[in-house]
């Protein structure tokens, strides 16, 4: 801890703290105080304050739980539970599994950690599948299921942990709580262990989570950060998923990661979901999957949960529900989408320090370096020790020195010691270190049989073993760079099989609740009373909606506002138009006539709402006191209708001109507020519909996202060009199934995605492809696809066969290169359109050729179609367009006169 953050036992004592004499010398124990009874040690009547006790205390008991407890160490990423029981297998191994209640007792000899919690944080390292090899029921993360009773299950030390977390001779030791035992203060890890296996705790003010990190990523960063390269580490888990890490922020804290379950289309009526976000299982996702259905966000009648060795939920929908849309609510509404905030907080130095997930792999990457260097230097020093006293022994042997009389004569040990030390003189400067009198004694100790046998060949090869594996050390020593990007290399090749990146790293779209969510409810209306809700069950419907929903309001006299859905809510009366409000909607317009005042002019507008302040009221008029809309429609594509308008007869006329045909197709669209056009100055007697009309504001501008793999209207990803309403998207997959969807920003596409256009049903395709049904040689068809939202396949049933390539080039060239025994053949190149003639795609083509074929690829086209003329463009019928005029076939007279109420006095010459 920061000592300017600790408070010592000797602060001052402040004026009003009271202690009594003898208090500051006596510490607690059950020997001392055995028979202690508050009344002996307090009086009653004195005052304690308890604010000194409360700072060191507390103070003591936080450092205490962030130290020894819930927070990791950086030096080998382990809290001091877990590497107890290391220890302690450590020395339980003998390559045999042990029991874990066997390793539970066994680590309570270091630290008096209850036996449920080693328990806990043993079957926790085990699931990792890391460190320890497990034997039994350890449990299953994906459904949440734990392990059986330590009793009946075993492990022992993986391979991986016997290599890169054990040396004894670089572990610092310290004793235990009793004094009994010695234990590690840290593990010597040659291995980014804390980002490989994450961390999380829980201490006192603070709390620490480092998130499991893939286990050859960690390799190759390290083996980039050492080589001075840049690196990057996001997270990796074992359930699978995808992640975006755009706010990942590096594992520190503040950052964000968002994760998801990996969700899949069974068929229209089913989604599976196959992976699940980390720290969820399949009951915890199941049990808010079945929350959203009993609140109406999503709409499934029956969910099933199938997993075993691999997760799997089914989630059958109710019939008529979109399964695309479904997909997004999941992700909305329940916890197969869910936010994770990394904190990177470890012990260092005593204390804990937040830091990024880099700093975390630079530092374990330089303490493995120190760690190597400090082996190869035990090493060193043990090879030179051994070639010191082989040195030693030669000569004693050679040189005959246990055979001189003076030798043989010595009264003690001193003279013999004394003796051989002058024999040793001429040869002393070539010796590494001195000779001590513990190195005679050593050679005194050589047995006599040692000494008959003694080679000088073998002695001499060994010495210069020896000092060839010094030569090498040192040469190791001096690159030690190179030697840590060797040992992360070789971590890599052997323990990186069976680690590949489980978590798919992609970008999420966001997602819009209201979008999403299930019309669950039904919107009522009582315009008599003036209420509007989804409780009103016996008066008039208006939609579906959810309860998510905003509607819009439109009254008679021109006003209008936006409210939230309530089950009912009083709204007032002279309700025009009512329906749920989408925010930003640029496609919905509103056609209205409106009379500014009460005896005003009449104006003509169209307008679109993109944005309303909830509950505040707007106004389609100037605002004139009596002012009334006449018409009004709203058109959810922007179309435009023509209307025809009757005018009241005016007596001081002689001439009569009662009828004005309006098309709203020339009247511009603008915002809400505007005033609109002049229509009319005189009185109108009624408006009518004459003819529908089409949209004014073009085809919808479409892109695909490839990131996301979605639709959108925004301009992100590839343009694929304007739609109207019965136009598709083509979708073809790699492996020769295609199919044609909606252009709906709800649909969601597969990663597996050759093709993805405006649908064209003309466009010819040529492939190229092994057909498996014959005997895999190539062949090449061309066709038109079929307009099918089923899933069809270009290349036939048959799974086995190869598509090389897929082309729209209206004049493909193909080249063909032999291989094998028949590369002496020359390159052909196959011009597809006289090649083949134009079929099915059910069709099995030509074939190309029976020899044996290296590469086939597409040339650039030597000829191109002719330019489109616009002859097609005279020839098209005129659309007939229903003629709604509720006047229709009555002369101008007959209708004034049903305007007056007169009674024709000459009906045959209307008629004429």
């Amino acid at each position: 801890m920061d000592d300017d953050n600790i408070i010592n036992n000797d602060d001052e004592v402040k004026d009003d703290d009271v202690i009594e004499e003898g208090d500051q010398d006596e510490t607690w124990s059950e020997d001392s105080h055995s028979d202690y009874k508050p009344a002996d040690r307090f009086d009653a009547s004195a005052v304690h304050h308890l604010s000194g006790m409360y700072k060191n205390w507390f103070l003591d008991y936080a450092s205490y739980v962030i130290l020894e407890r819930a927070v990791p160490h950086i030096e080998d990423g382990l809290k001091p539970v877990q590497r107890r029981i290391l220890h302690s297998m450590k020395r339980m191994d003998d390559g045999r599994y042990n029991k874990v209640a066997n390793v539970v007792g066994h680590t309570m000899q270091f630290h008096p950690h209850g036996d449920a919690s080693i328990g806990d944080a043993l079957v926790q390292l085990g699931q990792k599948n890391l460190l320890i090899d497990t034997q039994g029921n350890w449990g299953n993360i994906l459904t949440g299921d734990r392990a059986a009773a330590p009793r009946y299950i075993e492990a022992r030390l993986s391979k991986f942990a016997l290599e890169t977390v054990f040396n004894p001779k670089t572990t610092e030791w310290q004793f235990s709580y009793d004094g009994r035992n010695k234990e590690p203060i840290t593990l010597p890890v040659k291995f980014p262990l804390l980002l490989a296996q994450g961390a999380e705790g829980i201490a006192v003010g603070l709390s620490s989570k480092v998130l499991p990190h893939n286990f050859i990523e960690i390799c190759n960063a390290a083996i980039a950060y050492l080589k001075g390269e840049d690196f990057h580490l996001y997270p990796d888990f074992p359930t699978g998923g995808s992640i975006d890490v755009s706010k990942y922020n590096d594992g520190q804290r503040g950052g964000v990661l968002k994760v998801r379950a990996k969700i899949e289309k069974v068929d229209n009526k089913t989604l599976a979901v196959r992976e699940i976000p980390f720290s969820k299982n399949t009951s915890t996702l199941i049990e808010s999957i079945t929350k959203a259905v009993e609140k109406g966000k999503i709409k499934a009648r029956k969910i099933e949960d199938n997993t075993s060795a691999q997760a799997e939920i089914l989630i059958h929908l109710a019939p008529g529900v979109s399964s695309d849309k479904t997909m997004d609510a999941l992700y909305a509404f329940t916890d197969c989408e869910i936010n994770i905030s990394p904190n990177c907080c470890v012990i260092e130095d005593q204390k804990p320090c937040f830091l990024t997930v880099s700093d975390v792999l630079r530092h374990s990457a330089d303490r493995t370096m120190g760690l190597l260097r400090q082996e190869l230097l035990i090493r060193k020093h043990e090879l030179e020790e051994q070639l010191f006293f082989n040195s030693l022994e030669r000569i004693f042997i050679e040189e005959r020195i246990y055979k001189e009389r003076k030798f043989e004569q010595a009264k003690n040990q001193d003279e013999v010691v004394a003796f051989i030390d002058s024999k040793l003189e001429p040869f002393k400067p070539s010796f590494i270190r001195e000779v001590t009198r513990e190195d005679i004694v050593r050679l005194l100790e050589i047995k006599m049989q040692r000494i008959l046998k003694y080679n000088k060949d073998k002695a001499d090869e060994l010495i210069a073993k020896i000092k060839a594996e010094i030569a090498e050390i040192e040469k190791d020593l001096a690159n030690m760079v190179g030697v840590t990007i060797n040992w992360f290399e070789y971590l890599r090749n052997k323990y990186g099989e069976g680690h590949e990146r489980l978590t798919e790293i992609r970008n999420f779209e966001n997602i819009e609740v209201t979008k999403v969510v299930e019309a669950n409810q039904k919107l009522y209306i009582n315009r008599q009373e003036g209420f509007v809700g989804t409780g009103l069950k016996k008066d008039e419907f208006v939609c579906n909606c959810s309860d998510l929903d905003d509607i819009i309001i439109f009254y008679k006299d021109g006003k209008f506002k936006v409210i939230k859905v309530a089950d009912k809510i009083f709204v007032g009366k002279n309700i025009l138009h009512v329906q749920v409000f989408k925010k930003n909607d640029k496609r919905t317009i509103y056609n209205c006539v409106y009379r500014d005042g009460k005896l005003g002019w009449y104006y003509i507008k169209r307008f679109n709402v993109t944005s309303m302040t909830r509950d505040k009221l707007y106004d389609i008029t100037q605002g004139k006191p009596g002012s009334r809309v006449n018409y009004f429609t709203a058109n959810p594509n922007g179309e435009a209708e023509v209307i025809k308008i009757t005018l009241d007869p005016d007596p001081k006329k002689k001439k009569q001109n009662i009828f004005i045909e309006k098309d709203f197709a020339e009247i511009i669209i603008k915002g809400r507020a505007a005033k609109g056009n002049l229509l009319t100055k005189g009185s109108i007697h009624r408006i009518g519909l004459k003819s529908h009309g089409h949209s004014t504001l073009g085809g919808r501008k479409v892109w695909f996202d490839p990131d996301v793999k979605r639709l959108n209207y925004d301009e992100h990803g590839r343009f694929l060009g304007e739609f109207n309403d019965k136009d598709q998207i083509l979708v073809v997959l790699d492996n020769g199934e295609f199919y044609v969807t909606n252009f709906d920003v709800n649909n969601h596409y597969e990663d597996n995605i050759l093709k993805l256009e405006k649908w064209d049903e003309h466009k010819i395709w040529t492939a190229v492809l092994y057909d498996a049904d014959n005997e895999g040689y190539p062949y090449v068809k061309r066709f038109t696809m079929d307009a099918s939202k089923k899933h069809q396949n270009l290349m036939g049933d048959n799974i086995n066969s190869k598509l090389v390539l897929l082309t729209d080039v209206a004049f493909p060239r193909i080249q063909i290169t032999y291989g094998g025994v028949d590369a002496i053949r020359p390159a052909e190149i196959i011009d597809a359109e006289q090649y083949i003639g134009q079929k099915s795609f059910k069709a099995k083509g030509k074939r190309i050729s029976i020899y044996k074929i290296d590469k086939i690829e597409e040339l650039e086209p030597t000829r191109f179609p002719e330019p489109e003329t616009e002859e097609d463009t005279d020839n098209e019928k005129e659309e007939v367009v229903e003629n709604l005029d509720p006047d229709a076939g009555k002369s101008q007279q007959q209708v004034i006169d049903e305007i007056t109420g007169q009674l024709s006095l000459f009906p045959e010459d209307d008629e004429q």
